[in-house]
């Protein structure tokens, strides 16, 4: 240091100075812009494949942030929030809608609005559920899976799947899979000849025609991929109630099978995301949700995962139902009922 009067600088200078403004330090700026912030999501593991190949480069640029994507079941990223309440690590969740449920009861979800993910206003009716707590950026959506080999033409009605011919030969999944549900609802419709949306709480109505559908069981599925094996080897015929998101991506891997959306309509299956509250960075979280709610995300991920964008502008990929009726599940009554349900569809549907 110079030892000029003018120039010579004490402890309590340099202190006075800094607290006035006139020293700003020069590498600090630097250092904060060139920090990348990490965000981790908790998802399902088969979304990783789709998550790091369309929207972690494209997220990761925009945004300077890192994309940790954790994958595992819907429940467990449900436990890994509730043990971290006070010390939250995740920051985004992509769940199955009746889980998202569960995670509003017991507060850990921070709301999506219009301020914070201004694409949340551009989504379908029944995309956005318990006033904005979490959306649905995807709609998977189930119909029926087929052999071609074993059936030339697609099954044009739910109510084929009653036909004595099947005997023997059509899987369902069970109803302690998400996708067991929606055959719960339509054997209601079938049943008494209601719309599906009112049809779907005559539980009792749907049972005793499950019960004239029971014959024509090969199998009822917990693992979806021993159901489709039995499909393509021709030993079931009918998967109903099969996910386009597995069936659609058999037939592309070769596999003789495809999907029919019967004139009844179809189901969209829940794909939630939400902000996890008292999460790290959550001004990324809602980036973040925010870009899967977009045009640009949606038209990425739609085509690979075969299902349908929920964004009013996103288009619709090839091969998709487009004048079928889909059918929404109200997941809170669901939520109520489901533990009966499946008591009961175990007591009564057991093969």
């Amino acid at each position: 240091m110079s030892d000029h009067p003018h120039l010579r600088w004490t402890r309590r200078h340099l202190l006075k100075a800094t607290a006035a403004g006139m020293l700003v330090p020069l590498a600090a700026p630097a250092v904060l812009r060139a920090q990348v912030r990490e965000l981790v999501i908790g998802g399902a593991a088969s979304h990783k494949p789709w998550v790091e190949a369309h929207v972690m480069p494209f997220f990761e640029k925009k945004y300077n942030a890192k994309i940790t994507f954790e994958g595992t079941k819907s429940l467990v990223n449900l436990e890994k929030m509730q043990k971290n309440k006070d010390r939250q690590y995740l920051s985004v969740v992509q769940m199955d809608d009746p889980v998202m449920i569960l995670a509003v009861k017991e507060g850990l979800l921070d709301p999506i609005t219009p301020a914070k993910a201004p694409n949340v206003a551009k989504l379908k009716p029944g995309t956005i559920h318990m006033d904005g707590m979490w959306a649905n950026y995807l709609q998977p959506w189930q119909g029926i899976a087929y052999n071609t080999n074993v059936l030339k033409s697609p099954p044009v009605s739910w109510a084929e799947a009653l036909d004595p011919k099947f005997k023997g030969r059509i899987i369902v999944p069970s109803l302690q899979n998400t996708e067991g549900l929606p055959n719960l609802f339509m054997f209601a419709h079938l049943a008494t000849g209601k719309p599906v949306a009112e049809a779907y709480k005559d539980i009792d109505a749907a049972f005793a025609k499950l019960q004239e559908f029971k014959p024509n069981l090969l199998t009822v599925y917990s693992q979806m991929p021993q159901a489709f094996s039995l499909l393509e080897q021709g030993e079931a015929h009918m998967i109903v109630g099969a996910l386009s998101s597995f069936g659609m991506q058999r037939r592309l891997d070769g596999a003789p099978i495809t999907m029919a959306a019967p004139k009844e309509g179809i189901f969209a299956t829940p794909s939630g995301i939400a902000v996890i509250k008292g999460g790290p960075n959550p001004d990324l979280a809602f980036a973040y949700v925010n870009e899967l709610l977009g045009v640009e995300v949606q038209s990425k991920i739609a085509p690979p995962t075969f299902a349908m964008p929920t964004n009013i502008e996103a288009p619709t990929p090839p091969g998709m139902p487009t004048d079928v009726k889909v059918h929404p599940i109200d997941w809170a009554f669901v939520a109520e009922n489901r533990n009966e349900w499946v008591k009961r569809w175990d007591r009564e549907m057991a093969v």
